[in-house]
């Protein structure tokens, strides 16, 4: 996903609340994976698209969410087991 060019468009920046919003809909969704359509219905409160975009930009840099031709797919694991097993584990 391409980030936007913040000099090129006038940039609405998202509240942290916003953004809180968009990860726990995006953690909380039965589906694996989320179209941006599917997304902005399920949102509790309306966001503006070049916001959304934003957002989505953040948590796919920050590794929380993985961005395909299919959707949007939300990827980060906080299991602390998970990641002990990841750090222990033999590559093979």
């Amino acid at each position: 996903m391409a980030l936007i060019n913040l000099r090129e468009k006038k940039v609405h920046w998202a509240t942290l609340n916003t953004v809180i919003m968009v990860e726990d809909t995006l953690k909380k969704m039965n589906d694996s994976i989320i179209s941006i359509a599917e997304l902005k219905r399920k949102l509790p409160r309306k966001v503006n698209h070049n916001t959304l975009m934003l957002i989505l930009g953040y948590l796919e840099k920050s590794n929380k969410i993985a961005v395909t031709l299919k959707g949007i797919t939300w990827i980060d694991n906080t299991n602390p087991n998970l990641k002990k097993a990841i750090l222990e584990g033999i590559e093979l």
